[in-house]
């Protein structure tokens, strides 16, 4: 029975998933695994080599059997809509918005701020950073609308990065590593910068969205460990093939579409790729309609040291080199916090194309195309 201080969230309007495009896009083939049989015998090495390939292959997959009902899902799909629906006097208050300026990706990044590659095109993405229910984030920015919600936001965002755990057992595996050996750095009490998101495109004129290449948010690979993406029917997002292709990636019935992450491909000396992937303008039949996702971003735990891990195959594949042991360590926080800097806190990307990014020894290059 709810206590005498429980209060009934507010109703609101229920999310309609849009329809599948009808268009013949070139799809990439993304392996789906099927997490339900986890925990049968062998069923974790089963899946550790499928996930192998799967990563190697496309660096993206998908997942089903991951324990959300359909239901739960769609719920967090209105809450992001009720909220990107309110006037943005009210969303857009600066003591809730992100502060690139410090590297902080935590609460609200409004649309229509940056330029697109040097055009008078504006951005067209808005979105909501969630940070996770711990005493440590208590000051961090959260919208007092989304409070109103916080008991079912707080019990989705948990179970998302328990989910993102059975992951990082398949990639411990692996790399031959103990089986919690990715998860014990990712623990949800533990300090770090994951976040649960919502996030919208606002549709573009054909003409504008010509004048940036179609570019809904230009080709970049993920800061953290491992990326959640609960899938919808929206294309547009697209990954680039080991072969240098753009593929788009297709909608799985009840699945979350995954990819590894930056610090996993450190951590891993490359031998798990953070994948370039982009969005780019929907076909026609779909151009129209406000695309409307649900994320959920994993990040290494902010004292956690990111070089490369103690794994006997990379050892064998002679990946990770004999000074690996001794380098200076590099922080979760120190990691992320400097990468959204670098990334975000610009008027106009255009100027980044080509250029890494390094902290420690550990550098990317830019895509920025």
């Amino acid at each position: 029975m709810p206590s005498a201080t429980y209060k009934e969230p507010p109703a609101i309007p229920v999310w309609e998933r849009p329809g599948k495009t009808s268009k013949n896009l070139d799809w990439a083939d993304i392996k789906v695994i099927d997490l339900s049989t986890f925990d049968e015998p062998g069923g974790k090495h089963k899946l550790a080599e499928d996930l192998r390939d799967a990563v190697h292959h496309t660096g993206f997959f998908s997942i089903i059997g991951t324990g959300f009902t359909q239901k739960e899902v769609d719920r967090q799909y209105d809450i992001g809509q009720a909220y990107f629906n309110l006037p943005i006097e009210e969303k857009g208050n600066p003591d809730y918005r992100c502060d690139f300026a410090s590297g902080n990706y935590y609460g609200y990044r409004a649309p229509h701020e940056k330029k697109i590659m040097s055009t008078d095109v504006l951005d067209n993405v808005e979105s909501v950073n969630i940070p996770k229910f711990i005493p440590e984030n208590k000051d961090e920015p959260f919208h007092p609308y989304l409070r109103q919600f916080q008991p079912e936001i707080q019990d989705f965002h948990r179970r998302s990065l328990e989910l993102a755990s059975r992951v990082f057992t398949l990639f411990s595996i692996i790399l031959e590593l103990p089986e919690d050996y990715f998860s014990n750095q990712h623990l949800y009490d533990n300090p770090s910068e994951d976040h649960l998101r919502y996030m919208i495109y606002r549709p573009r004129s054909a003409d504008e969205d010509a004048k940036v290449q179609n570019t809904w948010s230009r080709a970049h690979t993920d800061f953290g460990s491992l990326t959640l993406l609960w899938s919808q029917n929206v294309a547009g997002l697209q990954l680039k093939t080991p072969a240098g292709e753009w593929k788009y990636v297709p909608p799985v019935d009840n699945g979350i579409i995954c990819n590894v992450g930056d610090t996993l491909d450190f951590w891993s000396a490359g031998y798990l790729k953070s994948t370039v992937h982009r969005v780019q303008r929907p076909p026609e039949d779909q151009a129209h309609i406000h695309r409307l996702g649900l994320f959920y971003f994993v990040r290494p735990g902010n004292e956690v040291d990111i070089k490369p891990a103690p794994s006997p195959l990379l050892k064998r594949l002679g990946l990770v080199r004999e000074n690996t042991e001794t380098a200076k360590p590099v922080r979760g926080l120190e990691y992320v916090r400097e990468r959204v800097k670098n990334y975000h806190n610009h008027n106009n990307y255009a100027d980044m194309k080509g250029k890494k990014f390094q902290v420690g020894n550990l550098q990317i290059e830019d895509e920025a195309a």
